[in-house]
């Protein structure tokens, strides 16, 4: 069975929250909150534990993974930004947006979309998911929690470690959240482009 968190959601503590990346660190997989429901994640490099993400959820190589950062200062360091898409990421995050960009060699080429080369990339405004990265000091592997068969994120962790418990490592509990996943915008033409309307607002993006 994975183990069980309880981290407050406006003041996360300092050594749950570092125990959890002991776990990143470790090979681990975790469910954690973020500001539109709960996502899976764990290290970039662990090829093992993105293969148990996959099989949770039931992916192909056709989805596009997310960098989860703590702010902008990593973005060019994995994807290919023009200005004025750098201006409209900035504007709207944090956020609950999901930016799907051109990826530089820094992205395993595991994550990135395999006929587009690009890569999901977003900063959340959780608390607790934004206190994992600052520990963690880099961004982490991540995808919403949306079981298969389902169109809505996981918002109810109790349930989720009933569902998920021999299959993950650590359940963070933060609370019970919405069950709407992100919006995701494609910047890789230049233009924005709305590809999933969720909780973040497109009207900035149209």
């Amino acid at each position: 069975m994975s183990q069980l968190f309880y981290i407050h959601p406006d003041n996360p503590q300092p050594r749950l929250i570092n125990q959890a990346v002991e776990v990143l660190h470790k090979g681990g997989v975790i469910v954690y909150p973020t500001d539109s429901g709960y996502a899976l994640g764990c290290k970039l490099e662990e090829k093992a534990a993105m293969t148990r993400i996959c099989r949770i959820r039931q992916l192909d190589d056709k989805h596009n993974f997310t960098l989860m950062c703590r702010d902008l200062s990593e973005l060019s360091s994995y994807a290919h930004v023009d200005n004025s898409s750098f201006r409209l990421i900035k504007n709207n995050t944090p956020g609950s947006y999901t930016f799907i960009l051109k990826a530089t060699k820094e992205v395993p080429r595991r994550l990135m979309n395999e006929k587009r080369k690009t890569i999901g990339l977003r900063v959340p405004s959780n608390q607790i998911a934004l206190a994992l990265l600052q520990a963690l000091n880099e961004p982490m592997m991540s995808t919403t929690l949306m079981l298969p068969g389902n169109d809505f994120a996981e918002s109810d962790p109790e349930e989720i470690n009933e569902s998920l418990g021999n299959q993950v490592d650590l359940v963070i509990h933060g609370g019970f959240l919405g069950q709407q996943p992100t919006t995701v915008i494609d910047l890789t033409e230049g233009t924005a482009r709305v590809l999933r309307e969720g909780v973040g607002d497109v009207s900035p993006f149209l």
